[in-house]
């Protein structure tokens, strides 16, 4: 039951950017930064976005010691260092496009916590710092043994401690505020509620069919180009794709008077994550101690996994300090065979910027960027 007026004037679009993450507004507002002629829609199935983009820790990163060493067993160097070099050049992006200030980026520090059983990776400290230089141009690890009695960790897990210096931290939701008032201000629009059912190709354009709840019928966009930013999601389009969802479970405390720590920290392989938070705690992972169960776009919680973290929380971050967890909640990411994510030209029309490996903050800002250029290029 539309009008003459909407189907004339309300429907069509130079590119639709379908998801409104991480990815997807960064792509909008790569598109209109360098055409701001161009009409550009951003559609999103919920209210929010509905993945990990407003979910996740707040980590900037561009992976901890033992990640990147556990990345060289399974992928050519060549390719993880060009992960690496994506996730610095994404972060930078994002802080040079927003400000530090908007997304109260900070370095408090960011470290990994290894245990004596771990403690031959220390060996490789030389070998990455080597490896990486190229590419930041001085030493990514340092030793930071000093530190854990002033952190208060347990000494049974965390016998040694690894600087990083190049990460730092944000405000998620401050972060994704910026980057929405950003592309209002380049005349974007967002449009939420809309879920896309339908991504088609017909007589030289590209069709978007969305649900009108209200109305009880479809609704078609039309565009010259549209891009799928729906990272977990993606396969409802694509069922053919190596893409695998991954749940996060994450949980924050309520405020711990004279918390003994700042910054961020990571262990087992990036597993775990955790930060401080206005003198909160803020812990999230172990989706490895139950990969199968973590393997849904499901939001749902893990009991074995909500017991596991808050046993590591009271055993190994705070121990003998007692704590109240606040507030739980789950993101979904997506993961494949590799890391690399997914960036590609489907058709003359129809482009892919998805599976961001739980590494969106850090990526997504230069995935945008690459994917608005192979919309633009004629």
């Amino acid at each position: 039951m539309l009008s003459y007026w909407e189907k004339q004037s309300l429907l069509q679009y130079d590119m639709i950017i379908v998801g409104s993450g991480i990815v997807g507004l960064s792509t909008a507002a790569s598109i209109k930064e360098k055409s701001p002629e161009i009409r550009v829609l951003v559609l999103e199935r919920a209210v929010l976005p509905t993945g990990a983009s407003t979910k996740n820790a707040g980590f900037a990163c561009i992976g901890s010691l033992t990640e990147i060493l556990d990345d060289l067993k399974c992928n050519a160097e060549d390719q993880v260092l060009d992960l690496v070099q994506l996730r610095y050049e994404g972060l930078n992006k994002l802080r040079v496009r927003l400000s530090d200030e908007k997304i109260r980026y900070a370095t408090n520090g960011s470290y990994e916590l290894i245990q004596e059983a771990d403690k031959d990776c220390l060996k490789e400290l030389d070998r990455m710092n080597d490896l990486l230089f190229p590419i930041l141009k001085a030493r990514a690890f340092t030793p930071a043994d000093e530190k854990l009695r002033e952190f208060g960790f347990s000494s049974e897990h965390a016998a040694h401690l690894i600087r990083n210096n190049f990460e730092g931290e944000l405000h998620t939701g401050e972060m994704m505020r910026a980057l929405i008032d950003h592309c209002l201000r380049l005349g974007i629009e967002i449009k939420t509620g809309c879920e896309a059912i339908i991504i088609e190709e017909n007589r030289g354009q590209v069709q978007v069919v969305v649900q009108h709840h209200y109305l009880k019928e479809e609704i078609s966009f039309t565009a010259n180009k549209v891009a799928v930013c729906t990272n977990a999601f993606t396969k409802q389009f694509y069922p053919e794709m190596d893409l695998k969802p991954g749940r996060g479970q994450v949980l924050i405390t309520e405020p711990i008077v004279d918390l003994p720590f700042k910054g961020i920290f990571h262990f087992d392989k990036g597993f775990y994550y955790f930060r401080a938070v206005e003198n909160r705690v803020l812990f999230g992972g172990g989706r490895n101690i139950d990969i199968q169960g973590e393997t849904t776009t499901d939001f749902r919680f893990n009991e074995k996994i909500r017991e596991d973290l808050v046993n590591k929380l009271r055993e190994i971050i705070l121990p003998g300090i007692s704590f109240k967890v606040s507030d739980w909640w789950a993101g979904i990411m997506a993961f494949g065979e590799t890391k690399v994510p997914v960036l590609e030209k489907r058709s003359d029309r129809i482009f892919m910027g998805v599976r961001m490996g739980g590494m969106g903050v850090a990526i997504g800002s230069a995935i945008g960027e690459k994917l608005a250029n192979m919309m633009l290029k004629v």
